[in-house]
């Protein structure tokens, strides 16, 4: 009886009627093509309810932000057959994310899904920042992802004064353009494996990130809102406090934050002040 009542309340929780939600109601998502779980990359409890809720809609793929095309293809079924095995075979100890323990639970909750990776590697991306987006993806991608074009100076302006803040305020002014590009190109190639994977094998499809590229209006979903309308979306995020009856997704969860060092030290040449 309880899973029904939370189908039906979750079934009204459309990007026009946003809400915060508890983990349970991961079992019971609204329907979609693509289904967004962002996350913060070193909080286990995210990657618990991303698992939980790959578990439970059993998607055609999964796309991850943390791995490249290549990295992809190694998880065959034998490479996934066990942690150490899969952990191995990605190369995750040498990729600078968090514990693979944190996200080996969510490979194996939907074990016939396919996996897709939509990383760009270092080096392109910087080549992408340096030379323009076509150094990263081709034009035609490019184009229907609106990265031939500017942003509007406001959008532009307000996406720069985010990365700067990001990066504790201790970047020159003139790295925020590279940081905004990047960011962009990061959420087009997040968006073009998605619609390919959706294309290719059906819904729906599993896309695991971070929060920032699961946000609605500048994020992944606006892209396949561009690209791709016909396709339905939902985005769900996971925060540490309360972002407040504006927040950027369909859906979001809030729990509780991860003990950790102060992020802006390593920018400052400061020491761990235990804040």
């Amino acid at each position: 009886m309880r899973a029904a009542l939370v189908a039906a309340a979750l079934a009204a929780a459309t990007p026009a009627a946003a809400e915060r939600i508890d983990a349970s109601a991961l079992e019971a998502l609204p329907p979609a093509d693509i289904v967004i779980l962002g996350e913060v990359h070193d909080n286990p409890a995210h990657h618990q309810n991303q698992a939980r809720a790959v578990a439970a809609l059993q998607p055609s793929a999964l796309v991850f932000e943390m791995l490249t095309v290549e990295q992809a293809r190694r998880a065959t079924a034998d490479s996934r057959a066990g942690r150490d095995a899969l952990e191995s075979a990605l190369g995750w100890a040498e990729s600078g994310w968090p514990d693979f323990g944190m996200y080996h639970p969510i490979f194996v909750a939907a074990p016939e899904a396919r996996i897709h990776g939509a990383a760009i590697p270092r080096e392109v991306l910087f080549d992408a920042v340096a030379n323009g987006p076509e150094a990263a993806m081709d034009a035609g991608d490019v184009a229907r992802f609106g990265l031939d074009r500017p942003l509007p100076a406001p959008e532009q302006a307000a996406r720069e004064a985010r990365q700067a803040e990001a990066h504790c305020n201790a970047l020159p002014d003139t790295a925020l353009p590279g940081m905004v590009l990047a960011q962009r190109l990061r959420d087009a190639q997040l968006a073009g494996a998605a619609i390919a994977a959706v294309d290719a094998l059906g819904g729906p499809v599993v896309v695991i990130t971070g929060n920032g590229h699961a946000e609605t209006a500048r994020g992944i979903p606006a892209l396949l809102d561009r690209a791709r309308p016909d396709l339905s979306v939902l985005s769900v995020g996971q925060l540490e406090a309360d972002p407040g009856p504006e927040a950027p997704f369909d859906l979001w969860i809030v729990t509780d934050p991860v003990d950790r060092p102060d992020p802006c030290a390593a920018f400052h040449g400061q020491q761990d002040s235990g804040r």
